[in-house]
């Protein structure tokens, strides 16, 4: 599967935000004057994402360090994306008049995870978590369930890539082990 533009006239941010469109699934993302449609999850993916988001969110609901919401859209700098999973820390989740969590994500995400579809290239997701880099975000993972591997960005670090029992490294202040072959391991669902 190829990801192209979808649409040949260029936008600027702001107006692809006011589009109808962006609450679609799946999402579409606005990266280098493009909008660029993600390509729709499939078992794999939604499987991982599921079990990523669920372990992050029970293992540290006591001490509300981070939180891990799926597919939500973070608009900062130049870029509108819509990561498959965001970690943010407690104290970043921005909150509305009301006290509940804001609609709206206007910075980039402490850990951003992509994963990889099936014939997905990785360069545009690759691109992604480095920006993401380049403006906070401290951790990326970009898991390639084919492969069996997780590639793993940090700021100042090279790009390293994780196998089998390897333990992954996470965000600062959270104290949670997971292993390659554990994350893999939630794919045998009987």
């Amino acid at each position: 599967m190829t990801i192209t533009p979808i649409k040949k006239t260029t936008l600027t941010l702001e107006e692809f935000l006011q589009q109808d469109y962006i609450e679609e699934s799946p999402a579409y993302e606005y990266i280098n004057n493009q909008v660029i449609r993600k390509p729709m999850p499939q078992g794999k993916h939604s499987q991982i994402q599921y079990k990523i988001c669920e372990i992050i969110n029970q293992f540290n609901q006591p001490e509300k360090i981070v939180y891990a919401l799926p597919e939500l859209r973070c608009t900062f700098s130049s870029r509108s994306i819509v990561p498959d999973i965001a970690i943010f820390y407690w104290e970043r989740i921005p909150l509305d008049e009301e006290g509940e969590i804001a609609n709206q994500f206007n910075s980039s995400p402490d850990w951003c995870i992509e994963i990889l579809s099936p014939n997905q290239k990785p360069t545009k997701v690759i691109d992604n978590i480095l920006f993401c880099l380049e403006n906070g975000t401290q951790l990326g993972w970009l898991i390639d369930s084919e492969e069996k591997i997780i590639m793993v960005f940090e700021r100042q670090k090279p790009l390293k890539i994780y196998r089998n029992e390897e333990i992954l490294p996470v965000i600062n202040s959270l104290n949670l082990e997971l292993t390659v072959n554990q994350i893999f391991s939630w794919l045998k669902i009987k």
